[in-house]
C-alpha cells in the first residue's frame, strides 16, 4: 500500500508498507473496514478500505445468498441422482429429483453467505448433452431417435 505524506515545506511523498487486515465473515461488497491510526499525514488518521469482490469463477452472489450452474447428465435429470456438487464449505452429495428440467432450481438452504442468518445456495440445472465422439455415441443417439416419441418443439406447435 502506497500512502502520502506531507513534508514541513509541503511537499508530497509516498511510502509503501504493508497490512494484515482481518476480514469480517459475511461482509458485504461496498462495506468499508476502518483501521485506526493508519492514515496518512501528521495526524495519522484512519484509513478506511471498501470491500470489493473479486468475481468467483463458479458462484454468483446475490445478497446473502449463493447461486451455481450445476451441470447434469440428461440421465440424471430423467431418472434421479445423487451427485456431487462443489459448495464454499466443500464437496457435498444432492439428490436431483427423477423428471428435473434444465434451469430448475434446487435451494441448499443455509449453505449461502455465512452470518446472523446464514443465505442459501441455489444450484440451477443444465442439461449437458454428451458428445458424439465415437460411433457408439451416434449409434446410441440414432437409437434413441427412432425408439423414443419425443419432439421438443411439441409445445411450439410443430
Amino acid at each position: 500500500m502506497r500512502s502520502p505524506e506531507i513534508d514541513a515545506q509541503g511537499h508530497v511523498t509516498t511510502r509503501e508498507r504493508t497490512l494484515r487486515v482481518k476480514i469480517p465473515k459475511g461482509i458485504k461488497r461496498g462495506q468499508q473496514i476502518r483501521l485506526a491510526g493508519q492514515g496518512s499525514g501528521s495526524g495519522e488518521g484512519d484509513l478506511y478500505l471498501e470491500v470489493e469482490f473479486k468475481p468467483h469463477p463458479i458462484y454468483r452472489v446475490e445478497g446473502k445468498d449463493i447461486h451455481l450452474t450445476l451441470p447434469v447428465a440428461p440421465w440424471e435429470a430423467a431418472l434421479g441422482a445423487k451427485v456431487k456438487v462443489p459448495t464454499p464449505a466443500g464437496v457435498i452429495d444432492l439428490t436431483i429429483p427423477a423428471g428435473s428440467r434444465s434451469g430448475s432450481q434446487l435451494r441448499l438452504k443455509g449453505r449461502g453467505i455465512p452470518g446472523a442468518t446464514a443465505g442459501d445456495l441455489y444450484a440451477q440445472l443444465q442439461l449437458v448433452l454428451p458428445p458424439v465422439d465415437s460411433e457408439e455415441a451416434k449409434a446410441l443417439y440414432r437409437q434413441m431417435e427412432q425408439q423414443l416419441a419425443f419432439n421438443p418443439r411439441a409445445a411450439l406447435g410443430v
